[in-house]
Order: structure tokens, then C-alpha cells, then sequence
């Protein structure tokens, strides 16, 4: 059985090979404006990115090529290369999306990856228009893309190109429903456009709830993606802890210890306040100073072309909805679920 098994990953490195040689040689023929937003995304990774659209697209090169270039045309259409420059103000309006769409970076796991934590059951998403909430995730993809990993491959001197996300599922309840649009915009955004940058999910905090809706998500997701999701018990800090030092604990990982609580206010990841956001924020606000030195900055999101959920994701926000009516209903859901 190991004979084969090693035959097959043997196997599965001629596959791989021949694809990316194939995609190299179609992504050698794109011109401008397409050829410098996709210098853009690989950042000097170039084989990296290519593997990341092929693994999406289970290792087939014509279905990775057409993916990449409709990223490369969303991005052109979209202007996304320049959307570091685009910050919201003002500032309250952009406390407002911070403090209703939680996401943060805590810090990095032993391996150098950064960790990004995400308060999926507490976010709100009420504090301005959806145009605003896709301008922010996408600016934090970007500057995650374009400041954060490529730093982070220098200082480990090999490519750092993926990520980890601690996705804490505290407060979730029925209004989230009102959220899944919104949010399944947003991972379609991710999904057609930064595929395969999340190395792990781990999901802590989980509430009875969440247990019902993954016992019939999980089947709904694509093995390689199914195969990344890990949900921890508890708080999930022992678990974390073997993989990144306390510093790079998300706060929401921290509530275990006594003592801990007073602590969480001031590494709280998802606060404006919060180093991460404040160098993201003057970041932007320079990027924006140095293009246009004169003009003010006008207060305005800037629009981008939402896409379509995908089949798949529409599946499964409609799953989500009818576990969330069964869970209030009180049917069809057994005691054993809070084991999964």
C-alpha cells in the first residue's frame, strides 16, 4: 500500500511539473495592462502563484489559466492595484467597519506565517454599506498580499505566500443570517481572486449552534478546503499554542487563564487601536498623500464589481439558513451534534 502510495505522489509531481510548465508558458504570452497587476500578485513569487490558481482548479492548466486572467481583468477593471491608495474616512466611519467587521492580524506562527484572527459570530457588518466592507477585506488582502508576506519571505529568506486564520465564532446567533450575503460576496471574492492563501482554519469558541451547521456544511465543502478546517475545543489556546508563541495568540484565544482578561483589551486584534490596524491605515493614508498631493481626500467607497456567488457557496449559505430555522424550531437536530 505505501508502494503505491508513494507511486502516486511520484505521479502526482509529473502532473504538477507539466502544469505549471504549461501555465508559465500561457502567462509568458499576457501583455500590459494584465502583465504588471500580475507582477503584482507574485511579488517575485511567480511559480507560488501559479501552483495557488492551479491547486484551485484541481491541477488542470486550461481551467487555471482562464481563472487567473479574469482575476488579472477584475483587477484592471477594478482598479485593485490601487486600492492601498483609496483609504475611508473619515476616520470614525472607518472605526465604524472596524468595529463591526472584526479581522485582524495577531501576530506569526513559528513557521513565519502570518496569523489573522476573524470574529465571525460578533460581527455585525451595520456600520456602513457593503461597498465600504468589500473595500476594507480587500485592502487587507492587498496589504497582506503586497507588505506582510512578501517582508515575511525575506526575513525567513524562502517564500512565505500563505496564511493562518483563527475564525472565533463567539456570539454567533440567528441575526447573523441577515450577514450570509455579505459574507458569501466576500469569500466568493476570495475564492475566484486569492485562492488557496489560507494555509489553516481554525475555529474556536464554537457554540452549539455552529456544531448543528457544520455537521451538514462540512460534506457541502471541496475536500482540499475540508481538509484545512480544524475545529479546537474551548478557546482553543493549547491547541494554537503548539504552533505560535502566546504573543501571536489571537485575544479571544487568551480568555483561559486568570488574569488574562485584562490583557485581551490591550492586544485586541480587531481594534483600530490595535498596531496592525494602525500601520495598515497610515499606510494607506501616505500611498493616498503621495498620489494626489493636492486634492483632499474625498469621503466615497470605492466600488467594486461584486461578483456572483458561486453555485456552491449559494448551496451552502442556504444550508446555513435551514439549519439555523431547524435549531430554532427545536427539530431534527440530536444532543450529539455538540460532540463534532
Amino acid at each position: 500500500m505505501q508502494k503505491l502510495e508513494r507511486g502516486g505522489q511520484r505521479e502526482m509531481g509529473i502532473v504538477s511539473q507539466e502544469a505549471i510548465t504549461q501555465l508559465k508558458a500561457l502567462m509568458d504570452q499576457v501583455d500590459e495592462p494584465l502583465k504588471a497587476t500580475f507582477q503584482n500578485i507574485h511579488q517575485g513569487y511567480q511559480t507560488d502563484t501559479l501552483v495557488r490558481f492551479l491547486k484551485a482548479r484541481e491541477w488542470n492548466a486550461a481551467k487555471a489559466h482562464k481563472m487567473l486572467m479574469e482575476c488579472l481583468q477584475w483587477r484592471v477593471q477594478n482598479e485593485i492595484d490601487n486600492i492601498l491608495a483609496k483609504p475611508i474616512v473619515p476616520t470614525d466611519l472607518y472605526r465604524g467597519v472596524r468595529d463591526s467587521q472584526l479581522i485582524g492580524m495577531s501576530g506569526y506562527s513559528r513557521e513565519g506565517l502570518p496569523v489573522f484572527g476573524i470574529g465571525v459570530g460578533s460581527s455585525t457588518f451595520d456600520k456602513a454599506s457593503v461597498n465600504y466592507y468589500v473595500q476594507s477585506h480587500i485592502q487587507i488582502n492587498e496589504y497582506r498580499d503586497t507588505v506582510i508576506l512578501p517582508s515575511a519571505s525575506k526575513k525567513h529568506g524562502r517564500p512565505v505566500t500563505t496564511c493562518v486564520k483563527v475564525l472565533d465564532m463567539t456570539g454567533l446567533k440567528l441575526s447573523a443570517l441577515s450577514q450570509i450575503k455579505l459574507m458569501t460576496i466576500i469569500s466568493t471574492i476570495d475564492d475566484l481572486n486569492y485562492p488557496e492563501k489560507t494555509d489553516t482554519y481554525y475555529i474556536v469558541n464554537v457554540p452549539y449552534i455552529f456544531s448543528a451547521c457544520w455537521k451538514v456544511v462540512k460534506p457541502l465543502l471541496q475536500e482540499r478546503t475540508r481538509k484545512k478546517v480544524k475545529v479546537l475545543s474551548g478557546c482553543g489556546r493549547d491547541e494554537l499554542l503548539k504552533i505560535m508563541d502566546i504573543e501571536s495568540l489571537p485575544h479571544f484565544c487568551r480568555q483561559e487563564r486568570s488574569g488574562s482578561s485584562h490583557h485581551s483589551e490591550n492586544y485586541n486584534c480587531f481594534s483600530l487601536d490595535h498596531p496592525f490596524h494602525q500601520q495598515l491605515y497610515n499606510y494607506i493614508k501616505q500611498k493616498s498623500a503621495s498620489q494626489e498631493p493636492v486634492a483632499p481626500i474625498k469621503q466615497g467607497s470605492f466600488h467594486v464589481d461584486l461578483p456572483e456567488p458561486a453555485p456552491q457557496g449559494t448551496e451552502i449559505a442556504k444550508t446555513i439558513e435551514s439549519e439555523f430555522h431547524k435549531f430554532v424550531n427545536g427539530n431534527g437536530l440530536s444532543k450529539s451534534l455538540d460532540d463534532h
